[in-house]
C-alpha cells in the first residue's frame, strides 16, 4: 500500500481510516501487507500497526525514491496499490508486479480552495495528465462520481467499492420531533474545501427568516479562526458551538441530537459522515457535488440542493420544516439505508477483488 499518510500521521483522515480496515481484513486472511508513507515529525522509521508493517520515509517530492527502495526491500509483492492524494506514485513504472490505482475523489475544484492561480491551474492540468498517464491502469474508487470524473479524463478500467463505517446503526430508531430551534451539525475538519463557513451562513439565513436554528460544528483545523470571526460578523454568537477532540462515543450523541447534517463542501469521494449521521438517524443535507450526490439520495435518504450556495441550501431546509412526514420519511429511509455500509459487508467483496488482482484471476 502507498500512501501519502499513515494512520499515525497526525494529518491522516478518512482516506487513511477506510485504507486501514481494508489493510487488516487483508491481514486478517493471512496476507502480508506492507504500508508505505511518507515521514513525518517524530515518526519510527519503521513501525507495526495491526499487523500492517509501516514503512516510512522522505517527504513531498522524495518519499517516491524511498518508496522504490522499500519495494525492493521488503518485495516481491503480488500487489501494489498506487493511491492517489493529487499526486500518485507512478508505481506502474518501478513496482515490477501488478498494480491497482486507489483514489477516492479527482480533486478538480479542490485545487482552488488551497492555491491562487496560476498554482491551481497548474494542479489541475498535472492531475488530468496524470489520469491520461494511468489511462490502461485498473482504478479502485469509492463512487460512480468519481468512476464517471475519471473515465471523462481518459482511463477506462473503473471499479467502484463503496466505503463500509465504523458507525454501528441505531437498533431502533427512537423518535425525533422536527419542531424549531431545528439542530443542524456539521462534522468536518476545518479547511477551504469544506467550505464550513457556508454551513454558518445558512444558519444565518435561518435565523434571519424567522426559522430559528442553532449550528454544531464538529472538527477542528485551521480555519477556526476565520470561522469564529464569520459566527461573529453574521451575529450568530451564541447560535454556534464549536466541538473538537470528540472521541466517537460523543461524536455519535452529536449526530444522533441533530435534525439535520449539512454538508457544503467543495467536493468528496463519498461522504462518510453522511452514513455516520443516517446511522444515527439524522439525515443530510448537501450541496450538489461529486461525493454527495453519492452518500445522500436525493429524496429517499436526505436532500442534495439545486446550487452549491447558502441560499440553496438554506431554502431546502425551510422546506422540509414546513413537511414533517417528510423529515420522518427521510430519516427512516436514512438510517435503513446506512446497514448496507456495514465493514462486514463491504470488506468481503473488495477484499476478493483485491486477492483476484493479485492471484491474475481478473
Amino acid at each position: 500500500m502507498l500512501n501519502w499518510r499513515d494512520p499515525e500521521n497526525p494529518l491522516a483522515g478518512g482516506a487513511e481510516r477506510v485504507t486501514l480496515k481494508h489493510m487488516v481484513e487483508l491481514i486478517r486472511r493471512g496476507h502480508k501487507v506492507v504500508w508505505f508513507a511518507n515521514a513525518f515529525e517524530g515518526a519510527e522509521p519503521e513501525t507495526e500497526i495491526e499487523g500492517i508493517k509501516i514503512v516510512r520515509g522522505g517527504g513531498p517530492g522524495t518519499s517516491i525514491f524511498h518508496a522504490f527502495f522499500c519495494n525492493r526491500k521488503y518485495g516481491p509483492f503480488d500487489l501494489v496499490i498506487d493511491q492517489h492524494h493529487g499526486i500518485p506514485w507512478f508505481a506502474q513504472w518501478w513496482s515490477r508486479t501488478k498494480y491497482v490505482a486507489y483514489i477516492h475523489e479527482v480533486l478538480g475544484p479542490v485545487w482552488e480552495s488551497f492555491y491562487r492561480w496560476p498554482i491551481s491551474s497548474i494542479g489541475q492540468f498535472q492531475e488530468k495528465l496524470i489520469h491520461q498517464f494511468y489511462c490502461d491502469v485498473p482504478f479502485w474508487t469509492v463512487s460512480e462520481s468519481t468512476r464517471l470524473q475519471l473515465m471523462q479524463e481518459g482511463v477506462v478500467d473503473v471499479l467502484v467499492w463503496p466505503n463500509g463505517t465504523d458507525t454501528e446503526p441505531l437498533s431502533d430508531l427512537p423518535s425525533k420531533s422536527f419542531v424549531e430551534p431545528l439542530k443542524l451539525v456539521v462534522l468536518s475538519r476545518l479547511a477551504p474545501n469544506k467550505r464550513v463557513s457556508d454551513a454558518i451562513r445558512v444558519l444565518a439565513l435561518l435565523n434571519n427568516s424567522g426559522c430559528s436554528a442553532e449550528l454544531t460544528v464538529v472538527g477542528s483545523g485551521w480555519e477556526r479562526g476565520l470561522l469564529e470571526r464569520l459566527v461573529k460578523s453574521l451575529g450568530q454568537v451564541g447560535m454556534v458551538q464549536f466541538k473538537d477532540n470528540l472521541d466517537d462515543k460523543d461524536k455519535n450523541i452529536e449526530l444522533q441530537n441533530a435534525h439535520l447534517l449539512l454538508h457544503t463542501s467543495v467536493r468528496e469521494g463519498w461522504g462518510l459522515n453522511v452514513i455516520e449521521a443516517n446511522a444515527m438517524g439524522t439525515p443530510a443535507v448537501v450541496y450538489p457535488v461529486g461525493g454527495l450526490v453519492d452518500s445522500t439520495v436525493h429524496g429517499v435518504t436526505g436532500l442534495v440542493c439545486k446550487e452549491e450556495t447558502p441560499n440553496s441550501l438554506a431554502a431546502e431546509v425551510m422546506n422540509l420544516a414546513a413537511d414533517p412526514v417528510k423529515y420522518q420519511r427521510l430519516r427512516e429511509n436514512a438510517w435503513s439505508r446506512s446497514h448496507e455500509f456495514l465493514w462486514k459487508k463491504v470488506l468481503p467483496l473488495t477484499c476478493n477483488w483485491l486477492e483476484n488482482l493479485a492471484s491474475d484471476k481478473i
